[in-house]
């Protein structure tokens, strides 16, 4: 029977050979034993001979005896560089720093009573466990290690294999899936499914026994007739066969509500050739030698998957009349298969948004362990990796680092970030109250750079919030554009909430000046057209509302009105239009009259005039500081103003802060045009990250204005909309 070829990793060169490296350490693991009940030779003898499987490797072997060094000795790092090289240092102290992450993970989910992983926990521990690894055929080692640990717990039945058998169907086997180690990846499923699903499994298992040999007799002569039949055909192909798999038969039988008697792909042939039209000439070879079942054939290649695999699939009656399922692709597309965007693992685990700067990595990894690479070809590829993963076009590959909460929670951060990062990520309130940290248990400085597998306990203040220091980028307290994001809408919220504490004080002392300080507020806000009490308090705080303003409000307008209805209606003597019916002038005839440029008028806000040389009268908020300023100076030159009937609209400023980004332009401008507003001028300074904006916007009146600005306020990334 022949099998897919396993992976094989380049030769290295070790200093120590397997079997010295046994006879070194064994003696030290004399009488200890794992977490499992396994005792450390075992372990070892077992992880050896499974890496052994895969490659030939003196390194890897050396580094499967050397596993549990760190437990037993206490300078394990050094006497390892001592006896057998860096390189093998290197794998078994990455090799110990996955094995802590798991135990991390099975002891969170024991104090979360067993709760099971979600999701993106588990996409995020993958993740963390690729960002790790300096040396792909640390991965192998990790595998094997769980795969000989499976086998432990399957023989002796030993408590935690449940935990065990869960945290592998999460995160090794689909790993090992990825990377392409297939041998290592259907064991992983096996040995997790029947520790877990025990009677279904030996079910399955007695049903393929009964034929199994049967089955592997018929997948070899099936093959080495079709080599034979190519042969003579004058096809070039590669052939290969395998029986199925106990977990991929129960989850089709589950599926497809399947008998086992059904299932036509227990038996299978792959046959890779060069050309997509070799393609067609072995499938024609296939169908003259064996009856094809018409039902099973499906086309990809002229009718390619959505995520674009593309292959020929058959299904034949072979030797004794037994289905056999043949895939027939060309080497373009089992690569595009296997590493590009069609790879089993993709649409086997149902991704469609996966990280692209994981999968490089994947690839980058799989490449590595590509069995038909040689030593020279292997370092070439090693070099082209390494140059590619700090490339700048991969720059998110470069920059993450994967830490852990105490509980053994992932938390995935920008490269260079600090404690209060990784307290912002974990939760806001808790970065808010960030005050120090503990990573691997010592205490550090906030501004500390975290790593990769470290494991971060956030000390916090029962109260409180940030420092502004922490937004100095020349201290380097944060590195994430969240987490600034986070401190500045705190202090925005803090600001506000003084603006509207400081508004309501200066309108309750207008009240009590009034001797109204009964009047219901939410009454007088919406006299003065604001949605709610503390718009009205904030636009009294920004000068944006005079007090003058709520007295006519309360006193004048009601009065005015009802007389208004009782009387004809008279105009004031000397009223004059001037400035094309946007302001009026009392008591002066002719004048030109034009907004002030400093604060930019629009009603309902309280205004007054002072009348200028050779240029009108300037037309002033009454709360602006120029025109106080120029009352004081010249008191004979101010004139009463009001404002006379709507006509196109008032020029405001609107200042805008924001996190820049590709498109912000763009939907703050949809906003105006949602309102039908008119935008004068645009004057935007782009400076580390942020966005200054200031816009000249033709407006109605001041409720358009505020209306508009909460718009905005609502556009991704904006952090201050105002009025200037």
């Amino acid at each position: 029977m022949t099998h897919e070829p396993l992976p094989r990793l380049p030769p290295t060169g070790a200093a120590l050979d397997a079997a010295q490296a046994r006879a070194l350490i064994f003696p030290l693991y004399d009488g200890r034993a794992l977490r499992t009940g396994e005792t450390f030779t075992d372990h070892a003898d077992g992880l050896a001979r499974i890496v052994q499987a895969v490659r030939e490797d003196p390194d890897l072997l050396a580094a499967a005896y050397l596993f549990g060094a760190h437990e037993v000795l206490r300078d394990a790092d050094e006497w390892i560089r001592g006896r057998a090289g860096v390189v093998v240092a290197g794998l078994v102290g990455d090799l110990r720093q996955l094995m802590l992450l798991s135990e991390a993970v099975r002891a969170r989910r024991q104090n979360t009573a067993g709760a099971p992983l979600q999701e993106s926990e588990t996409e995020a521990l993958r993740r963390m466990l690729l960002a790790m690894v300096n040396d792909p055929r640390v991965v192998v080692l990790r595998l094997a290690s769980r795969v000989q640990t499976l086998r432990f717990l399957v023989q002796t039945g030993a408590s935690g294999a449940e935990a065990i058998a869960r945290e592998t169907v999460a995160l090794y086997a689909p790993l090992a899936n990825r990377l392409g180690i297939w041998q290592l990846k259907w064991e992983l499923e096996d040995l997790a499914f029947r520790l877990l699903e025990p009677h279904t499994y030996h079910r399955i298992a007695s049903q393929l026994e009964q034929t199994r040999e049967a089955s592997e007799r018929i997948v070899e002569q099936a093959a080495q007739r079709l080599k034979g039949l190519l042969k003579d055909a004058g096809i070039g192909a590669e052939v290969s066969g395998r029986p199925k798999h106990i977990v991929s038969i129960y989850q089709k039988l589950g599926a497809k509500q399947l008998a086992i008697e059904q299932v036509h792909d227990l038996l299978a042939l792959r046959v890779i050739v060069e050309q997509i039209a070799n393609c067609y000439e072995v499938l024609s070879v296939v169908h003259a030698s064996w009856a094809p079942i018409e039902s099973e054939y499906d086309d990809y290649i002229a009718k390619p998957k959505a995520n674009g695999y593309q292959s020929l699939h058959t299904v034949v009656k072979g030797p004794a009349e037994r289905p056999i399922e043949i895939q027939i692709r060309t080497r373009a597309m089992h690569a595009n298969a296997e590493l590009g965007v069609a790879a089993h693992w993709r649409y086997k685990e149902g991704r469609r948004d996966s990280r692209a700067d994981q999968d490089d990595r994947v690839v980058w990894l799989r490449r590595l362990f590509d069995w038909s690479l040689d030593a020279e070809a292997a370092a070439e590829a090693s070099q082209d990796a390494a140059a590619s993963v700090q490339a700048p076009h991969q720059p998110a590959l470069a920059r993450r680092v994967y830490a852990m909460t105490p509980q053994g929670r992932v938390v995935e951060l920008p490269e260079g970030a600090t404690p209060i990062d990784f307290a912002y990520h974990v939760h806001t309130e808790l970065g808010h109250r960030c005050r120090g940290a503990r990573v691997d248990g010592a205490l550090v400085a906030l501004s500390t750079r975290l790593q990769t597998g470290q494991t971060v306990e956030v000390i916090a203040a029962r109260t409180g919030g940030p420092s502004r220091d922490w937004l100095n980028p020349d201290l380097g307290f944060l590195a994430s554009t969240r987490s600034r994001n986070k401190v500045r809408h705190w202090f925005n919220a803090i600001e506000h909430e003084q603006s509207v504490a400081a508004g309501r004080e200066a309108l309750g002392r207008e009240l009590q000046r009034l001797g109204r300080t009964a009047i219901a507020l939410d009454e007088l806000a919406g006299r003065l057209g604001f949605a709610s009490v503390d718009e009205l308090c904030l636009a009294i705080s920004r000068e944006e509302l005079g007090l003058r303003s709520i007295e006519q409000a309360l006193s004048g307008a009601p009065a005015q009105r009802e007389q208004a209805e009782a009387q004809p209606v008279t105009r004031p003597p000397k009223l004059t239009q001037a400035g094309q019916g946007k302001v009026l002038v009392v008591g002066v005839d002719s004048l030109l009259t034009g907004l002030a440029q400093c604060c930019r008028p629009i009603p309902p806000d309280e205004i007054t005039g002072f009348v200028t040389r050779g240029r009108g009268v300037s037309v002033h908020r009454a709360s602006c500081a120029n025109a106080r300023a120029l009352a004081r100076r010249s008191p004979e030159r101010v004139i009463d103003v009001t404002w006379g009937p709507r006509g196109e609209g008032y020029p405001t400023e609107v200042f805008v802060l924001a996190q820049d980004r590709p498109g912000l332009l763009r939907d703050i401008s949809e906003v105006f045009a949602r309102e039908k507003l008119n935008v004068l001028g645009v004057n935007t300074l782009s400076q580390a990250g942020e966005a200054r904006m200031q816009f000249t916007v033709q407006v109605p009146d001041a409720a358009a204005t505020r209306r508009t600005l909460a718009q905005i306020g609502e556009v991704k990334g904006v952090l201050v909309a105002r009025r200037r």
